[in-house]
């Protein structure tokens, strides 16, 4: 009976390792790699932040083409004219905040905590009500081909009608233009909304994507229950001392702790293939299109936050297997 319950001791402390392995690198995934936090700290580290203006023009032109109450002067702005107009109207901290506002908003979104993922517009409303709103229609206009006859008729008529012809007006005229020009902002101002949703669980017709990875983030958080009902059944079968339940949880711990923190310092290329797996199947049903590709450059930075704090688990957890073996090795040989 005895050495029995010696060979499903052993068998107990073999999968110990391997699912405490498994059980602390799931945790820290699902911890890290769906926090704000982490993925803020990687655009910082890529520099991704510079690279904002240029995102937040495409999911603006896009998300007001399709929005039928939005002013006719917006839509007849290009991605450029947008991105030039953001980069103009406002400063680095401005961008940066409206980055961090879509980053808190999709995690949001992604952590069951709200049913959409907006954009603030109100800083770039804020900023084109005042002085800085009439040089960036100068900007754009001043950025146009040059206006025929014709054209200039039908600008004068469209800022009437909304049949806007965007073109450069001689410059005597815009003088003439400018109070047009300011009334037209105010209504372009007023017309904007506060915020564009890029995703919402009521538009969405198909069976939330979010449902399919709450099951996987609930598996990776029960992994550790595996490993603890281990530890107990090694206990029950073989730790009849002080000095055997050193030797039976140091070594398990010491072993864990040295693959955990190896893996982790070679792993980051298997975890960033890991991400990427999950943005592939997952990425276009729960991020809009124009944060993919941004996200997917994240996932180097991100592979590394996530393996970091596991190293420095495994390292302690490590560090008090051989503790725990040292000290059982001392009680031996005193006996």
């Amino acid at each position: 009976m005895k050495s029995f319950n010696t060979y499903l001791a052993w068998i107990c402390a073999f999968l110990l390792v391997i699912t405490g392995v498994l059980a602390l690198f799931t945790i820290n995934i699902e911890r890290r790699a769906f926090s704000a936090e982490t993925f803020k700290q990687a655009f910082e580290k890529q520099g991704l932040y510079v690279r904002m203006p240029a995102i937040l023009a495409g999911t603006l032109h896009a998300s007001l083409a399709q929005d039928a109450s939005t002013d006719p002067f917006l839509k007849t702005l290009t991605v450029q004219e947008w991105e030039a107009g953001i980069v103009f109207l406002l400063p680095p901290e401005d961008i940066k905040l409206i980055s961090n506002d879509a980053l808190d908003s999709f995690f949001a979104y992604l952590n069951n905590q709200s049913d959409s993922v907006t954009i603030s517009l109100l800083p770039i409303k804020i900023r084109l009500a005042g002085p800085q709103g009439i040089e960036v229609v100068r900007l754009i206009i001043n950025a146009q081909p040059d206006c025929t006859a014709e054209q200039l008729f039908q600008m004068g008529l469209g800022f009437v009608s909304g049949n806007i012809s965007l073109c450069k007006p001689p410059e005597e005229m815009m003088g003439l233009l400018t109070p047009v020009l300011v009334s037209e902002l105010q209504a372009v101002t007023n017309t904007t909304p506060n915020e564009v949703t890029l995703v919402s669980a009521e538009n969405n017709t198909q069976v939330d994507p979010r449902l399919r990875l709450n099951r996987i983030r609930t598996v990776m958080k029960l992994t550790v229950i595996l490993p603890i009902f281990l530890l107990f059944m090694l206990t029950i079968l073989i730790v009849r001392s002080f000095t055997e339940w050193l030797k039976w949880w140091g070594y398990p711990f010491l072993a864990a702790g040295a693959i955990i923190v190896f893996a982790g310092l070679i792993g980051s290329p298997i975890l960033r293939l890991i991400i990427q797996g999950v943005l592939q199947n997952l990425g276009s049903k729960l991020l809009p299109s124009v944060l993919i590709p941004v996200m997917g450059e994240t996932v180097g930075v991100v592979a590394g936050q996530v393996l970091l704090p596991a190293i420095i688990q495994g390292a302690i957890l490590g560090t008090i297997g051989l503790g725990m073996v040292i000290v059982a090795a001392i009680l031996n040989r005193r006996h």
